[in-house]
Order: C-alpha cells, then structure tokens, then sequence
C-alpha cells in the first residue's frame, strides 16, 4: 500500500462535473494497493500503521508556538482537520521501460475496492474533522490547495 499525503488548505472530488466530495483544512490523501496486497491485509499490523500514521503525522503548525516557526508540530487529529481519500492505481506505476507506464505492480481492481472501501470506513471511524472521497475506477479531477507545499509519500512495505 502507498499513500501520497498532501497538506491542503480546501480540495474538492469531481466525477463527470459533479463535486462527490469537498474537505477544507486537512489532509488530501491518494491511496494505491499493489499486487502483494491481499484481501486479509486491512487484519495486518501494516494496515494499522499506514492508519495511525495517516491520522497522527505532524504536519501542521502549532500556532500556539510562534517561537517555532516552520516546524510541523501537529497531526490532523490535534487540529481537528479533515480527511479525504481517493484511489489512485498509478501510484504503482512501473516506469523503467519505455516512455508507457506499465500498472502490472498495481492490485487487482476488484481486491483493490476492496481494500480502498475497508480503508475508508477505518479511516472515516477515526477521521476527527470532515471526511470525504472520490468514488473508485471513475475519472476524477481533483481541485485542491496544497498549503506548503507539503506532500509526504508512505508506503506500508517501508513502515
């Protein structure tokens, strides 16, 4: 499993024109399963990891510590923040040969939903802001502000 994190300020899911989901200060989070993820990982410590990670990484400034500017000292559960989460297949993108990304290191799309809906009803139970998703194997075009720029890769093979 990989994540990209990204630290935004508002972002919105559209499908076909329609906004499917809108968060404001929180984080936007990409979430892609490879071929060795399976249909008993959500029951792996990884899973829980890649959750608690998500949930308590310290990427907002603490306003209450001005003497420490620029340092991230809060995790969107201390701010309260929002959460959406949006499959992305091609963060397993094999780009070595050619000028074509192969996805052959991508999970099955039928695990993949899988595991991306086990995801997020784990993540919404502990969401503490506002939560929101795309909507899986659909065509989405993702409107955010990434405040930073702040974009952290995770990936569960690494934790």
């Amino acid at each position: 499993m990989r994540v990209v994190i990204q630290r935004v300020s508002d972002a919105r899911v559209l499908v076909n024109g329609a906004v499917v989901g809108e968060i404001g200060t929180g984080l936007l989070v990409l979430v892609g399963f490879g071929g060795e993820d399976k249909a008993d990982f959500p029951e792996t410590p990884a899973w829980r990891k890649m959750l608690d990670k998500l949930l308590n990484l310290r990427v907002f400034p603490d306003p209450e510590r001005p003497d420490e500017s620029g340092k991230l000292n809060l995790s969107l559960t201390d701010i309260g923040g929002d959460l959406m989460l949006v499959s992305q297949f091609t963060l397993y993108a094999d780009c070595k040969k050619g000028r074509r990304p192969s996805f052959t290191d991508a999970c099955h799309p039928y695990i993949a939903e899988s595991l991306f809906e086990r995801f997020v009803e784990d993540a919404r139970k502990l969401a503490p802001g506002g939560f929101a998703t795309g909507r899986f194997g659909a065509e989405m075009h993702l409107d955010f502000t990434n405040w930073g720029p702040v974009t952290i890769i995770l990936d569960s093979d690494e934790l």
